[in-house]
């Protein structure tokens, strides 16, 4: 923090604006600072900090002249509010002599990071590199020495030819062309460009986002669409899949990726569970998160350690013959039980697969339905050649 000096933010005659973005905390080395919640401008020739709506009146604000800049870096950080950010990494020279004041006369860092709330955004990232790899405050420094020897070559013509090409790759009018080539050539290849997989894959994010809010704007209208309607348009718009996977890279020890992955799994199961009766096979529950994961795929073993970490309104059981499943904590044994014996009341007897059917489920699932109904002694088996029945138990209703 001790190459940021106090200046107005003023732009000087050969300098212009680059860029900007909100809510920007600095960080010296890796400590915390005081300036949170800020705006950050780039200019060709140095990067202001100030709070906001301190730059637009051109108050006194932090200036860091991009001469100081060696070179940048990234880290990406993960928390369970935020998910993932990216910080970037400025590596400083040594303070020059004649810098003016500013925050900190000292300090150990050799270099500062920029982070946002919810990271930086990629235009701002993508500008600050461009306009470090163009130097701009050193071109102008020796654009008229240069200038001046070519134009006072012996050969006229050919010191005006080197002239032009010096002039088109030099200043801002060099930056602005390069700019503006690389906007024509994005332009071109757009098309190609929706054929990567990975630039869908970056898109994933924004598109969730957008079936949120849409999901939200059809609860709010229920009285104009059947519930049905909007039970089955929000399932479409939900399972287009997680804006932010929990990934092993994120974390240092298994126990917090483990606890943030059960968290996550928690929250994506939570209305699918509900909607089949409060219970889901495993089997069922690696499909729909891998699904919903996209490319950031788990593998078994993985699920299963989170499953088994699991304990909020879902928990992992295990049934006596060895199925496991995920169910929610408010569907007890006693409620499958009523359930089910209501469904079997109402066809009289029901096999495996006719419950199955009728409930939308696997053949696993409904046959662990009707056997904890059978302990709680609400139906009663028949087995035959035509296979296994399950009836009302009528001495429930003994007098």
């Amino acid at each position: 923090m001790n190459r940021f000096e106090y200046v107005e933010a003023r732009l000087s005659p050969n300098e212009s604006f680059v860029s900007r973005d909100n809510k920007v905390k600095i960080y010296d080395g890796d400590n915390k600072t005081e300036f949170e919640e800020g705006e950050v401008v780039l200019t060709t020739h140095r990067l202001f900090w100030g709070r906001p709506g301190e730059i637009a009146r051109a108050a006194v604000t932090l200036c860091l002249p991009l001469s100081y800049v060696i070179s940048l870096s990234e880290e990406t950080t993960a928390s369970n509010f935020f998910g993932r950010k990216t910080r970037i990494i400025m590596h400083l020279r040594p303070p020059s002599p004649a810098k003016g004041p500013g925050p900190l006369d000292t300090s150990r860092a050799t270099h500062i990071k920029l982070s946002g709330k919810n990271g930086l955004s990629v235009e701002f990232h993508s500008a600050l590199r461009e306009t470090l790899s163009a130097r701009v405050w050193e071109i102008s420094l020796t654009s008229e020495t240069i200038v001046s020897k070519v134009a006072s070559s012996p050969n006229s013509d050919t010191g005006n030819d080197r002239l032009a090409r010096i002039q088109k790759r030099t200043g801002i009018g060099g930056i602005e062309r390069h700019l503006e080539a690389k906007a024509k050539a994005t332009d071109e290849n757009i098309a190609l460009a929706f054929q990567d997989l990975s630039v869908l894959m970056a898109m994933a994010k924004d598109m969730v986002g957008i079936s949120k809010a849409i999901s939200g704007k059809i609860r709010e209208q229920k009285g104009e669409i059947s519930d049905d309607e909007t039970v089955r348009f929000k399932s479409y718009l939900m399972s287009l899949g997680i804006d932010d996977p929990v990934t092993r890279d994120n974390f240092t020890s298994n126990t917090d990726y483990f606890s943030s992955l059960a968290q996550q799994i928690c929250e994506v199961l939570l209305d699918p569970l509900e909607e089949q009766g409060g219970m889901m096979s495993l089997a069922d529950v690696y499909c729909r998160i891998n699904r919903a994961r996209g490319l950031e795929l788990l593998s078994p073993e993985d699920l299963l350690h989170a499953c088994e970490q699991l304990s909020g309104p879902i928990r992992l059981r295990s049934f006596p013959s060895g199925a496991r499943v995920l169910q929610l904590e408010s569907h007890d044994d006693s409620l499958i039980a009523v359930d089910t014996l209501e469904k079997v009341q109402a066809a009289e007897s029901l096999a495996v697969e006719e419950l199955a059917k009728q409930l939308g489920i696997s053949l696993l699932l409904a046959k662990e339905r009707l056997l904890v109904a059978e302990r709680l002694g609400s139906v009663c088996r028949d087995e035959s050649i035509e296979g296994l029945r399950f009836y009302p138990n009528l001495l429930l209703n003994r007098d």
